[in-house]
């Protein structure tokens, strides 16, 4: 498949099939717990209750991350490859997709690794607290882009047998 890919973003929005409708259904929890993390990550800037909120900001990190990791796995072990056969990988929509989730987990790590072994000064405190906001705002668009442009293109792209083995192999993760 070859052209402007710009056109596919012109096209009225399609009816997902149901691996693709997955896909998109696991982004609202996801946003809904990023929220709550960008939330601990203001309290701790603003510097109230920064213990508490530190705390509970490695919980939720810890209880996104598990969420995160198997709908990344779906997309980048499965949805990607497959699309990876009509646009290619190593450049365009899928490079950019998988650029932004080696960022956000990396920021996520980075994270983690600082958080859990290190409970430093408040600025320390706060400077771990922006891996968590990069990642937001990494993500927050990343989903965006997923569900306006990626998911959409993916389901024209694909033939009704790819979306069923999509569908089948993602229950698998």
């Amino acid at each position: 498949m070859s052209g402007c890919m710009s056109a596919f973003g012109d096209m009225p929005q399609a009816e997902l099939s149901k691996g693709l409708k997955q896909l998109k259904g696991e982004h609202p929890p996801l946003l809904k717990q990023l929220d709550e993390m960008y939330e601990l990550t203001q309290k701790i800037d603003q510097e109230i209750e920064i213990e508490t909120n530190f705390s509970g900001l490695i919980t939720s990190v810890n209880e996104f991350k598990a969420a995160l990791d198997p709908h990344s796995e779906r997309e980048e072990g499965v949805l990607f490859p497959m699309m990876g056969v009509y646009i290619g990988t190593t450049s365009g929509p899928i490079a950019v997709m998988e650029y932004e989730h080696d960022q956000a987990k990396s920021k996520i790590g980075e994270f983690l690794t600082n958080a859990e072994s290190n409970q430093g000064s408040i600025e320390e405190k706060k400077k771990a607290a922006q891996l968590v906001q990069s990642a937001y705002f990494i993500l927050t668009e990343h989903f965006s882009k997923e569900e306006n442009v990626l998911f959409p293109m993916a389901e024209r792209m694909l033939s009704d047998e790819e979306k069923e083995e999509l569908y089948q192999k993602i229950q698998e993760i």
